[in-house]
Formats: structure tokens, sequence, C-alpha cells
């Protein structure tokens, strides 16, 4: 090769890695501000509905028939907190016509009870309760907003009004006590879910005000108070996510712990270029409580919208158990990267890095769904794509967690596997990724549905 043509071919190789880090910033970018959106499961889902609005999807609604066509683009929302989105092929594919990918709306955070005001020593605070596995202590000091769901009062008992709600502004904080009445803080972090996780929302002022909370919510929403019969409303974490590094190769977001695998399905589906069978992302509620309600993992909604769509279209129950058996599910939901602090907390060998790729997460327990032949379909996929893959198992000494592939694979048996996005501090109030990680998470859900 002469000098010229190996000049001109490492620029073409520096072009190349220019341009995929570009995209992969991108990808992150388009993340944060999801994220940004997503304070509660049902903006989560609100966010969602308009992007698939955008892409040319039609609403269905899970009370009304279906009228179905080949090639057609269509979601159900499911509780607002809860939504499927599925492409149609142009006919039926002769094999592996059902492809699933799947992830939760939902993360770990503090859930206000019902008349949760509390007024003492000059302060306003709100009675609240932890909702999924938080980390407590990374909670503390810092600026919290309130997002979630309201019931109002309407004409038909059975179908009060909702309002979705975004404070969209910090409005609580849950102040640490000062190291000088505490002398053991830095070594025993213990705090009491009832008494220090209890947020300040103002001063109390000389006003007696029995119903500040309930007042505040009703001028968020536009109504009166009297008009809300109940709510269903979270603090979340109300500072966004930045890039971090001296190189910036690295995400402090909260919400990582589901959103990128929200995103991931979503954007997969929309660049997925798959002609033939059925195409379709389930984004469920409540897995960090463990699935089980109307709208988690563990309900009958997968296997009833799978049944809806398949007799819009004159298929058979038999054809639906059939397929089923031949398709293949793909469960998303971050992994736990090894922590260059606590190396020994992992595997000896199966210890995933940030910036490492898709991260197929395997377990003995099946805690994670998968055997050796979707993990082969995995790779397979990402080989093919181009994309960088590596595996996680617990240390075998750790109990580890779980998520929704095994749950949602024992009703519907077909091949599953979980996969993820590896992150540090899983379920703080801040999460830790790998600012490349998204786009491979992305690009493997559209080879999936390619």
């Amino acid at each position: 090769m002469g000098e010229a043509a190996e000049k001109e071919t490492k620029e073409a190789e520096k072009s190349a890695i220019q341009r995929k880090k570009a995209a992969e910033r991108a990808a992150a970018e388009a993340l944060m501000e999801q994220i940004r959106q997503s304070a509660s499961p049902f903006q989560a889902v609100e966010y969602v509905e308009r992007e698939l609005e955008e892409a040319g999807f039609e609403r269905l609604a899970l009370q009304k028939p279906w009228q179905l066509q080949a090639g057609g683009l269509y979601y159900v929302p499911a509780y607002d907190r809860t939504l499927f989105a599925f492409a149609v092929g142009e006919k039926k594919a002769e094999g592996q016509n059902i492809r699933i990918a799947s992830a939760h709306t939902d993360f770990p955070c503090l859930k206000i009870k019902p008349s949760p005001e509390i007024t003492a020593f000059g302060c306003r605070k709100l009675n609240v309760e932890p909702y999924g596995g938080l980390i407590y202590n990374t909670w503390m000091d810092r600026p919290l907003s309130i997002a979630g769901k309201a019931a109002l009062r309407g004409g038909n008992p059975f179908c009060p009004k909702t309002a979705l709600v975004d404070f969209a502004r910090p409005v609580c904080t849950i102040p640490n006590l000062a190291i000088h009445m505490n002398r053991e803080v830095n070594d025993k972090a213990h705090l009491d879910a009832q008494k220090d996780l209890l947020p300040l929302c103002d001063l109390a002022g000389e006003e007696k005000d029995e119903a500040f909370f309930k007042k505040a919510l009703a001028e968020e929403i536009g109504c009166e108070p009297e008009d809300i019969l109940e709510y269903e409303m979270f603090l979340y974490q109300w500072e966004e996510g930045v890039f971090t590094g001296f190189d910036e190769t690295l995400l402090s977001c909260p919400r990582l712990d589901n959103i990128t695998s929200v995103r991931a399905c979503v954007q997969g589906l929309l660049k997925g270029c798959r002609r033939e069978g059925l195409n379709l992302i389930a984004l469920f509620d409540n897995e960090e409580v463990g699935s089980r309600s109307k709208q988690g993992a563990a309900s009958a909604l997968l296997p009833f919208v799978l049944e809806r769509i398949y007799a819009s279209f004159g298929h058979s129950r038999e054809e639906l158990l059939t397929d089923l058996t031949d398709g293949f599910f793909l469960s998303l939901d971050v992994a736990h990267a090894v922590h260059p602090n606590a190396p020994e907390k992992a595997d000896l060998i199966n210890r995933p890095v940030l910036g490492g790729g898709v991260t197929i997460k395997m377990s003995a327990s099946q805690s994670y769904a998968g055997d050796c032949e979707t993990v082969a379909v995995v790779q397979a996929l990402c080989e093919k794509a181009g994309i960088s893959f590596q595996r996680f198992l617990n240390h075998s000494s750790q109990r580890g967690g779980g998520t929704l592939g095994s749950i949602a694979s024992a009703a519907l048996p077909m091949k599953t596997m979980d996969v993820g996005i590896a992150v540090l501090a899983m379920h703080s109030a801040r999460e830790l990724m790998g600012v490349c990680d998204q786009l491979s998470m992305e690009n493997l859900v559209a080879e999936l549905f390619s």
C-alpha cells in the first residue's frame, strides 16, 4: 500500500470512529431527554405515546373492538402506565412469526401516602413510603419533585376523570441529621423509612393549613381540592442527567433503571425493518415491586393482547400457541457492572464493565430467563450487527436480583433471554452507565425486529 493510500485509509478509519462516537452521544442525549420527561410510569408511557403517534402508530383501546390491517402500526395503552406497541407484517411469517421486546416503566422511589400532610416544628412535610428497593441515603439532601396521576370526581362513579401531574420543579427535600447529632453516621447509616425519609415541602407559616398538599396538587391540575378523590403520586430526583469524565464517556442520571430499556424497545421497533410476522414491545409497570398487578408482567395482559391480534386476522388459538413456542422474547433491564471499588462482589469471570456493550444476564436460579440456545441467539444477533456484548452472572455467594423475563415467560412459553445495559449505583437516586451502551442496546432490538 502506498503512502497516499495508507493515509486515506487512516483518515477513513478516523472518520468512521468519529461518526460512531457522534451517534453514541446523540443516543445518550436523547435518552437523557426522555428520562427528564419520564418522572413516573404515567409520564413514561405518555412520552412513548407521543413518539409512536409521531411515527404514525394508531392508538387502540382495550375496551373497544380492534380492526387491524396487514402492514399496520398500532399501540395500546393500559391503565396509563403500561403500553404495548406492535408492527404487523404484510404477511404471516413461516417461522419466528412473533418477536417481542419488553421493559418496565417504574423505578425505585418514594410514594406519597393518602392524607400525607404533617406539620412539625415550623415545617410542613409529607408522609411517604418506599416503592421498590431504593438506596435510602442517596435520596437525602437532594431537590425532589412530584409526579403521578390523580383521580377526579366525575359523572360516572365507575369512570372517574383522571389527570397526569408533574410539578416539574423542586418542591421537596429530605435533610440529613447533622453529623454533630449523629456521630456514627459514617459508620452506621441506618435510616428509618417512616421517620427519616419524610420530605420537607415548606415552612409552616402562621396560618394553619391541614390540607396543604391537596391544595398544591389541585392548583397543578387546575381543579378544586374537593374534586380530587385519590391520587398516586411519587417523589422523583429532579436534577437532570449529565455527561461526566474527562472525556465525557460516562452518563450520570436518575432512572437509568429502566428508561434505558424503554427507549431501546421503542427505538428498536421504529428502526426494525421486518416486513412479515409480528414485532411487539411490552412496557410494564410494577416490576420493582414484583410485577404482580393488573398492569404488571405477571398479569394476563400480554397473552390477552396477543390473542386479540390473532383473532383480528382470523387466526385460531391453535395458531397462536404454535407460533408462541417458535417465537422469541427479549427482556430488557439494567445489569450490574463490576464495581471498581468492590470487585470481590462480582463473579470471578463473568463481570461486565461500563461501556462494554449489551450485557447477557444469566442465572442458574432462572431469576433471569434464558438457556444456552437463547444466549446463542442474542450472541448471533450481536455479531451480525457488529454489537459488543458481555455476560453477567452473580457471585455465587450473592443472591442477586431478577426481572420480568422469567415472570412473563412463565405465562408465555417462548424462548426468552434477559439482557441489559451494565450500570453502577443501581437503585440509587442517580445511576451511572457508559455513554456508548445505549446505542448498542437500541441496535440489538432493531436487529431482533429486522
